[in-house]
């Protein structure tokens, strides 16, 4: 089972457009250094700018740029905008009731995704789209 992404991608782009400061750039050269296809990033710009992340334009000039200072945005912000799923999956069948386990392992388990996420969610708050942009410039390749 591969894990989500998303929310990896968004940083990536979100950086490279914080790195580009005021310049719009298109989502072929985004593509590019993710070394995805420039569908997958439109998709991807999309719901960033559903979450007012993003700003986007169209035309000969056209392209994306942050809608906020990287310093403003946090990267629970960003986890939030990219639809990454949970951190496991339930049951694809539900489990058997006559079963003393089946019957109580899905409410066990949905409590303990919900804490895992909460942890997730606060972890990520302590950071900005600023630190982890520096934290990528201070480990040159």
């Amino acid at each position: 089972m591969a894990a989500n992404s998303q929310f990896s991608m968004a940083v990536h782009v979100l950086s490279m457009l914080a790195r580009s400061k005021d310049e719009n750039l298109k989502s072929d050269f985004i593509a590019g250094s993710v070394n995805t296809n420039a569908v997958v990033i439109r998709r991807l710009l999309g719901q960033l700018s559903q979450a007012k992340l993003v700003v986007s334009q169209t035309g000969a000039n056209g392209g994306t740029r942050l809608a906020r200072r990287p310093s403003e945005i946090s990267l629970a912000e960003i986890y939030k905008a990219v639809n990454c799923g949970e951190v496991f999956a339930l049951h694809a069948k539900e489990p058997n009731r006559d079963c003393p386990v089946g019957r109580n392992i899905e409410a066990v388990l949905c409590c303990l995704q919900k804490e895992i996420d909460k942890g997730i969610v606060e972890k990520l708050s302590t950071y900005s789209l600023q630190n982890l942009f520096e934290m990528v410039a201070e480990n040159p390749a």
